[in-house]
């Protein structure tokens, strides 16, 4: 099969810049990427993502990863591991031209022998059914399963999880047949300590992938109608979760806003290959649409607690606490509503620039000069400024703690509103 294992990973994003990393320490991985300025900033050691340290990238560029965005330099490789986004469109469809895109790269460079692994997160069926045909469109004529190989094993990545690291989860592989498989056990067994978990077939595996992130859609979408529920009777979700989370079988999944490009978008994949199969994803799209009118269920209950025009501070436009990723960020929704109803509405983020999109300087922000402020994604930086953002509101001015981060606190002497 393969002797000397080569291999190239492309797509240096979330996913796959922590994966050629962790494999580095093995073997000799070349990363590539589309985007000159993306492999400009990792030469330099600077990983955006934020899932990477400085320190740990320039080591391993002075070692064994290469970093191009030419792909002729990865043409010596027999092993490719796309890790490309798979996002949606505006109607909610599945978005292939990332993996298409990355497969025409790699038909070019195909040999007898090689294997083709993908973890972007798809439907089941995907691989064998929209990637084999494009890479079969090579040059050579070879054939996906007797001259090449597929191979699928999801990412598991969470951003900003210091946990659950690419180098301690668990892996699930699966291959076209039993050699591939053998494969990538040796491969994935270098880059973690967890166990390796081999899927009966790709299609196996591919389903695994994102029935775990419609799993997650549909428990929060629960929670968050839980919340409403609560919000009428006038009663904290977060005092509801507290007291049922002394069953010992409890799930505490926490309410609040879904986005990203994880949970908020592979259900989606999963209802469409399920219409395709004539099953109605009732219970899947009932999730998603329960997650996606929350920004405007929260934007409606800060403005009618606000007077016309109010000044806001809004804290947090990241899609999730403590990353720098505002893909699918739903506080852009609730400021949108914000501001169609004419409240003044100032922007903050620790891990945006404020002069990226306009944001304000958190050291220029002065006391008593906001009537609300909306915690809507609770970094770290927030928690341990709370004293700060305190006096940055007016006399009787409302803090919307979006995830109930302070309801419970003793001595804030504010006005607090949550879920």
């Amino acid at each position: 099969m393969i002797k000397e294992k080569k291999i190239a990973v492309l797509g240096l994003g979330y996913v796959g810049l922590p994966l050629a990393v962790g494999l580095s320490s093995s073997y000799k991985i070349i990363g590539f990427d589309i985007s000159l300025e993306r492999v400009s900033q990792l030469l330099k050691g600077n990983d955006k993502t934020l899932e990477v340290k400085k320190e740990k990238l320039k080591s391993c560029l002075n070692k064994n990863l290469k970093i191009t965005n030419d792909f002729n330099k990865i043409s010596e490789c027999n092993i490719f591991i796309a890790t490309v986004p798979t996002p949606i469109t505006k109607n909610n469809q599945p978005d292939f031209k990332p993996l298409k895109n990355v497969c025409k790269i790699i038909a070019k460079l195909l040999k007898k022998g090689d294997i083709v692994v993908f973890e972007s997160t798809v439907y089941p069926g995907a691989t064998e059914e929209i990637c084999a045909p494009i890479l079969e469109n090579n040059k050579n004529k070879l054939k996906s399963g007797r001259d090449f190989f597929l191979g699928y094993s999801p990412e598991r990545v969470n951003p900003g999880d210091r946990t659950h690291t690419i180098d301690k989860i668990n892996k699930v592989i699966s291959g076209e047949n039993k050699l591939v498989e053998k494969v990538l056990k040796e491969v994935y067994s270098k880059l973690t300590v967890g166990k390796i978990f081999i899927a009966k077939n790709i299609k196996v595996a591919e389903a695994s992938k994102v029935i775990e992130n419609a799993q997650r859609d549909i428990n929060i979408a629960f929670v968050n109608e839980i919340a409403k529920i609560c919000n009428k009777l006038d009663i904290s979700i977060f005092d509801v979760l507290d007291a049922s989370s002394t069953k010992w079988n409890f799930l505490p999944f926490q309410p609040g806003l879904v986005g990203g490009h994880c949970i908020g978008v592979d259900p989606y994949y999963l209802s469409y290959k399920s219409t395709k199969l004539n099953v109605d994803p009732k219970v899947i799209l009932s999730g998603r649409k329960t997650n996606d009118e929350m920004p405007i269920f929260i934007a409606k209950k800060i403005n009618e607690k606000l007077k016309k025009g109010s000044k806001i501070l809004f804290l947090g436009i990241t899609f999730k606490e403590d990353v720098p990723d505002i893909r699918n960020s739903k506080s852009f929704e609730i400021i949108s509503f914000l501001r169609k109803r004419n409240h003044k509405v100032e922007l903050h983020d620790p891990f945006i620039s404020f002069k990226e999109i306009g944001l304000i300087d958190f050291k220029k922000i002065t006391n008593f000069s906001f009537d609300g402020i909306v915690l809507a994604v609770p970094h770290k930086f927030y928690l341990q400024n709370l004293s700060k953002i305190k006096k940055f509101l007016k006399p009787n001015g409302i803090l919307f703690d979006v995830k109930g981060k302070f309801i419970n606190k003793k001595k804030l002497d504010i006005k607090i509103w949550s879920l």
